[in-house]
């Protein structure tokens, strides 16, 4: 009788659970963007849920919950109900930098979520001001040798993609810099214009107008192709470093826990999304590529990710305190 109780219960559950994932979503979907607004980010997150809106008649809303390198945000979605209401768009701090950065986190990046799609790709571009002699990425690295460990470079801050690319870059060119942070991108980008910094990575958002303006010089894109908005770059590898690339993408997660039939739909209709042309070239107008790898693809290339940045961190030294 127990034995038939407790089969009735596992039954009535898993009829409950097909239900709610039939029914998905009945109420508003929030995207908790861990970056104020106006971002990168959080440009590609509403893009997104416009698309999701379409497939979604309660729609999505939009949620900025910046602080923390991320954290803030990540944390918000970590401790929401797992039911697939709240997901989180995020860069690449929270989830595979962070956790090597911070000593001690609020979430567990692998635990905590589950990749549901690579939204999009943001590359990232190396320049210098128009005074640095060199015009080429070899012609910098024998310019940034001859100085002797007293060449300098700006970020957005320690610990950022900006920041990690250029240690990644130091390391792989087998040349020693000085690190200068500063609080966010445009302070660093106003800087390098202004001559005070003679190199940045940047976002290639950020820095298409300023190349076009003539205020800074780009040497390489850290994309595996050439891309649209600045044809005239070579990539890395082009450039002499073949195994070099770098981006500041943004990825969908929600929670681990979350059922997985409301996952299956949720990874089906972002892909439905991001996969229609509009969509693509609403990304591509804001700098971005669209993304095209979902669930344990886009698992697979955070695994990547984890070891290329986890190995910048440690060697560089880089830290944060908590």
């Amino acid at each position: 009788m127990r034995m038939k109780l407790v089969l009735t219960a596992l039954l009535t559950l898993s009829f409950v659970e097909v239900c709610a994932a039939q029914k998905f979503p009945d109420r508003a979907v929030r995207i908790i963007v861990p970056n104020p607004a106006g971002g990168s980010n959080d440009g590609a997150a509403r893009i997104v849920a416009q698309g999701l809106t379409e497939l979604w008649p309660p729609g999505v809303v939009i949620e900025n919950r910046a602080g923390g390198g991320g954290n803030v945000g990540a944390q918000a979605v970590a401790s929401a109900p797992p039911d697939g209401y709240t997901l989180l768009l995020s860069s690449p701090g929270p989830i595979v930098i962070n956790p090597f950065l911070y000593k001690r986190l609020p979430f567990d990046s692998q635990k905590d979520f589950v990749p549901i799609a690579l939204v999009a790709n943001v590359p990232i571009v190396l320049m210098v001001h128009p005074g640095v002699e060199a015009r080429s990425v070899g012609e910098l690295i024998a310019l940034i040798r001859r100085e002797n460990g007293k060449f300098v470079y700006a970020s957005s801050g320690v610990g950022s993609t900006h920041h990690l690319s250029a240690e990644l870059f130091g390391k792989m060119a087998k040349v020693t810099m000085q690190h200068v942070p500063y609080r966010g991108a445009a302070p660093a980008m106003n800087d390098l214009i202004a001559g005070h910094v003679p190199m940045l990575f940047d976002n290639i958002t950020t820095v298409i107008p300023q190349v076009k303006a003539g205020k800074v010089r780009a040497l390489a894109v850290a994309s595996a192709q050439r891309v649209p908005w600045l044809p005239d770059v070579p990539t890395f590898a082009e450039a002499g470093l073949p195994e070099f690339e770098a981006s500041s993408w943004f990825g969908l997660f929600a929670q681990r826990e979350t059922p997985a039939d409301t996952l299956a739909k949720t990874t089906a209709d972002v892909k439905k999304v991001l996969t229609t042309a509009a969509i693509s070239r609403r990304l591509e107008d804001a700098g971005a590529i669209a993304g095209n790898a979902f669930g344990p693809e886009f698992d697979r290339f955070l695994q990547t990710e984890r070891e290329k940045w986890s190995d910048v961190i440690t060697t560089s030294g880089a830290s944060v305190a908590d």
